[in-house]
């Protein structure tokens, strides 16, 4: 185990991103302060070891925070009526800026400050907690669904489904600022992962490591590995030659609302390709094939509008 004197130092160079973590989840500096605070006192008290990634772990534990103590909030509303002022464009910046690499590539800055960042906040108060949750730790912070799971206590698919809804309550009330914000990163995305196949569909590796961030991770479900994808590939190098001449037959589509793609046999969605990216890179791939699963995403195709596995 780490020394106090080493585990606050390391502490205090994540402090900022906890901070903007804890903001977007939570509303409130004056919270998102006792948040991150508290997450010191966990790590304090951790046998951290063993962590590849203290940031992500530390993220991780600022997001469960956040949610018992957005959770509390909810349950005194409905006691008392609510009490939280919204946030303003002065506050969230006060949270201090998510700074790169933490999930925020300075392209997508905007959604996270002034006019447009203090609208989006007023928006994630709308949400139900967990659905707050794992839209601003996956879609601000580019958390992985596999690390959002524990922290909302469902499975990574089920997470995955409340950033869906998530991010469809976000869009529906969305002045026009925010929706082009988010078309825009969109956009980015869907660029990334387009240059991504076309990189592997001609097994051009150099293309497919620039693509790929360093710590990335492509985790498949037991329906995928038994279609013939690896269970669990770690390290561009590994994923790239994994992927180089591969995926000739997935075909671009929007995946629980995100960009990614699917694999189809006879019309029907076999495999979902579900995508993370972080700081313009892609962070994990998720290969979902269980048949249930996948009937619970949403899955648009540029040529045959919403399908599902069934």
């Amino acid at each position: 185990m780490a020394d106090h004197e080493s585990l606050a130092i390391a502490f205090e160079e994540h402090r900022t991103h906890l901070r903007g973590v804890a903001y977007r989840i939570l509303g409130s500096a004056s919270d998102a302060d006792d948040a991150v605070q508290e997450t010191w006192l966990r790590l304090s008290r951790a046998d951290v070891s063993g962590v590849v990634s203290l940031r992500a772990w530390l993220t991780t534990v600022t997001g469960r925070v956040a949610l018992s103590m957005l959770q509390a909030r909810a349950a005194r509303r409905e006691d008392i009526g609510p009490d939280i002022p919204e946030p303003t464009a002065a506050a969230l910046a006060a949270a201090g800026p998510a700074q790169p690499p933490g999930g925020v590539s300075p392209e997508d800055a905007a959604l996270l400050g002034d006019e447009v960042g203090a609208a989006l906040a007023v928006l994630l108060d709308t949400l139900e907690p967990r659905e707050r949750l794992a839209f601003v730790l996956h879609d601000l912070f580019a958390v992985p669904f596999d690390e959002i799971a524990p922290v909302t206590g469902t499975t990574s698919v089920a997470a995955r489904q409340l950033a869906s809804r998530a991010r469809r309550r976000v869009r529906s009330g969305a002045p026009p600022r925010v929706t082009a914000e988010l078309d825009a990163r969109a956009g980015r995305q869907r660029a990334i992962v387009a240059a991504f196949f076309a990189a592997a569909r001609e097994a051009r590796f150099p293309e497919l490591l620039e693509l790929l961030d360093p710590e990335v991770v492509m985790r498949a479900d037991a329906a995928a590995a038994r279609m013939g994808a690896a269970d669990v590939l770690t390290g561009p190098d590994a994923l790239a030659r994994w992927m180089s001449g591969r995926a000739r037959g997935a075909v671009p589509a929007l995946v629980g609302g995100e960009p990614g793609a699917v694999w189809m046999v006879g019309g029907k969605v076999r495999v979902a390709f579900c995508f993370t990216i972080s700081d313009g890179r892609i962070a994990a791939i998720d290969l979902i094939g269980e048949p249930a699963a996948i009937t619970d995403l949403e899955v648009k195709t540029a040529r045959s509008g919403l399908r599902r596995s069934g």
